[in-house]
């Protein structure tokens, strides 16, 4: 287990610094496929070691390679308007695969489609609260069951069918941490209401849509693209080359009985940092110095800790808790910096978001997930700091901030001469929200504070070792910022009532 601890540490650090620090390189100028090399040698340095299982380490890695081949044959670069979708390309392929392999799985599917049909009721309830903005800030694609997600609408029509437990499981991960398609619940309803449509034309639609995205998901994912306008590469030449290039991976997990929602969960998530993390949008974001920063004081943090910690880490799970743990402390210190607190921040976005909702009613349906994921951080960060700070009262002594029973690691935020000189970046003799007005710009992409490349790589390990067991969604209470401070809602979850 101590080389599984300390392979998932290095591992998960090299992935976030490649990120970083290509993006510091690279800021403010032209992004390019090739830029991401770092990223993928750091992946490819993954092996599987002690229990872990060879086939779910190599799904990992052979879809980022495929990822980054194939793009590098189709385009040189990719436009921001078409980044955030090139994590949304893989599930669909995989789960084509499972199809044709295993011809039950497909049947499963297929009363799944026809019970979407059926729960007309359900899903025009969760579309309607959806549009109007019922749930509050929410994550239509959350890794969670969270109200309002895509997540939590197909577990309530899961929970009562008649097929096999394992596949009900497969059919909930793939709408989750593996992204079948970029479609999120409700997303046609709003559109559809707002072109005029009836109320029963609208979820007629709705369904059809739901339908579609299990039953021909390739096509699917290839007919958003089109809506969407997408011009940076030929997105059916990358689904079809990709699902050839992982077929063999997939047959491997397959043959290692690696369980069929782990199989479309692992290859997704972790092709994001090539032309999304690492990206034009990214570049453009960070040409400014402090958000620049604020991801480099993060990433410090993290691995200081990480690092401070490994000889107390006693299972699988510990790397990962202090990972996300100490990036959410330290994004929370830094906004305290300027004198606000999580609950101000999840009260002021809350706020905004019932305004978007009125000004933007047909908004996509993906427009607040990153804040609802920039909120859940700092409520985490500012409960530990609020922990800490009470501890020790007026004492004078240093801080001390743990997750669990591994302390936190600040000091990189006070040797960051960025963080610490906010007057050189506003008028001097008022730099007091500088900090704070950095954290705003990342609260609507805070991907790499997270981290995503951090999470992916770590739970890629943690399946590897519970390859039989679905790992996603996350059958656990989110503790959702808005749901604890200001929405009631905890009663619209589904995380106990999980497949």
């Amino acid at each position: 287990m101590r080389e599984v601890l300390e392979k998932m540490v290095d591992e998960a650090i090299e992935a976030q610094w490649a990120d970083v620090k290509t993006v510091e390189k690279n800021r403010g100028g032209e992004f390019l496929v090739d830029d991401v090399k770092a990223y993928v040698d750091a992946v490819n340095k993954m092996k599987a070691v002690g229990e872990q299982s060879e086939a779910v380490i190599r799904l990992h890695v052979d879809s980022v390679n495929s990822h980054y081949e194939i793009l590098r044959s189709l385009t040189k670069t990719v436009l921001p308007e078409d980044d955030p979708f090139v994590e949304h390309y893989q599930t669909p392929a995989i789960l084509e695969i499972l199809y044709e392999e295993d011809g039950k799985f497909r049947e499963s599917v297929e009363k799944f489609i026809e019970e979407i049909g059926r729960a007309e009721a359900l899903i025009g309830k969760e579309v309607v609260r959806r549009y109007g903005g019922f749930y509050g800030p929410t994550c239509v694609v959350d890794f969670a069951l969270v109200p309002g997600s895509t997540s939590n609408v197909v577990n309530q029509i899961l929970k009562g069918m008649d097929i096999p437990r394992e596949h009900k499981e497969t059919i909930l991960a793939a709408k989750s941490w593996a992204m079948n398609t970029s479609y999120g619940i409700g997303d046609v309803f709003a559109k559809e209401i707002e072109r005029g449509a009836t109320l029963k034309e609208a979820l007629e639609k709705e369904i059809e849509m739901l339908k579609f995205i299990y039953d021909k998901p390739t096509e699917t994912q290839a007919s958003l693209m089109d809506s969407l306008n997408h011009e940076s590469f030929d997105v059916r030449k990358y689904m079809s080359e990709y699902k050839k290039r992982m077929d063999g991976a997939v047959k491997e997990a397959l043959s290692d009985e690696v369980h069929y929602a782990n199989i479309i969960t692992v290859p997704a998530y972790c092709v994001g940092d090539i032309a999304h993390h690492i990206s034009q949008s990214t570049y453009n974001m960070c040409k400014d110095d402090v958000v620049m920063a604020v991801i480099i004081a993060v990433s410090e943090v993290m691995e200081a800790s990480l690092r401070e910690n490994l000889s107390k880490f006693e299972n699988e799970f510990h790397p990962l808790w202090l990972a996300t743990g100490s990036t959410a402390v330290a994004t929370e210190y830094i906004l305290e910096l300027d004198g606000f607190t999580a609950p101000m921040i999840v009260d002021l976005l809350t706020k905004r978001f019932h305004n978007f909702v009125q000004l933007y009613p047909s908004r996509d349906a993906a427009a607040e997930l990153h804040n609802h994921d920039f909120m859940d951080m700092i409520y985490r960060g500012w409960k530990l700091l609020d922990k800490a700070m009470r501890a020790k009262n007026g004492s004078g002594g240093k801080l001390k901030v743990k997750v669990g029973n591994f302390e936190v690691n600040l000091d990189p935020i006070h040797k960051n001469e960025v963080l610490m000189n906010p007057q050189r970046y506003t008028y001097p003799g008022c730099a007091i929200s500088v900090r704070f007005s950095a954290l705003m710009r990342l609260a609507d992409y805070p991907c790499l504070l997270t981290s995503e490349p951090v999470t992916a790589t770590m739970m890629t390990n943690v399946i590897a070792l519970h390859k039989d067991t679905p790992n996603a969604p996350a059958r656990r209470c989110k503790d959702c910022a808005t749901a604890a401070m200001i929405d009631v809602r905890h009663q619209y979850c589904q995380w106990k009532e999980a497949v």
